[in-house]
C-alpha cells in the first residue's frame, strides 16, 4: 500500500470516531419533566443535581417536594418545603412567581398537619 493511499485511509477512519453527546445543561425547571411514577427515585436524583445547581432558587426544591411526596417521603418533603419557604422570604415580593407562593402556602399547611397529626 503507498503512504499516501495509507495516510488517507488514517484521515478517513479518524474522522469516523465516535464522539461523546453534548451534555444537555440543567434548567431550573427539570425536576418536573416527564415524570413518571415508576421512576421516581431516579427523578428525585435528577431533581437533587437541579437543586445544587440553583441552591438559591426556591423553585427547585418545591418541585423536588412534590416528588418526594409521591414517593411517601413526606419528612424529606417538608424539609424541602421549609427551605423553599425560607428561600422565597429572601426574594422581594414581586420577584416571586405567584403560582410558587401559593403551591408553598398550600403545601406548608400540609406539612404542619405531618408534623402535628390530628388526635
Amino acid at each position: 500500500m503507498s503512504l499516501p493511499l495509507l495516510a488517507l485511509l488514517l484521515l478517513a477512519t479518524a474522522g469516523c470516531a465516535e464522539q461523546p453527546l453534548p451534555q444537555q445543561a440543567i434548567r431550573r425547571d427539570d425536576c418536573l419533566r416527564n415524570v413518571r411514577l415508576e421512576r421516581l427515585e431516579q427523578q428525585i436524583s435528577r431533581c437533587d443535581a437541579v437543586v445544587a445547581a440553583f441552591p438559591d432558587d426556591p423553585g427547585p426544591r418545591n418541585d423536588r417536594y412534590l416528588l418526594r411526596s409521591l414517593a411517601g417521603q413526606d419528612a424529606a418533603a417538608c424539609d424541602d418545603l421549609r427551605e423553599a419557604v425560607k428561600l422565597a422570604e429572601r426574594q422581594p415580593a414581586e420577584d416571586l412567581d405567584p403560582q410558587l407562593r401559593s403551591d408553598l402556602k398550600v403545601r406548608q399547611q400540609l406539612c404542619s398537619q405531618v408534623a402535628s397529626p390530628a388526635p
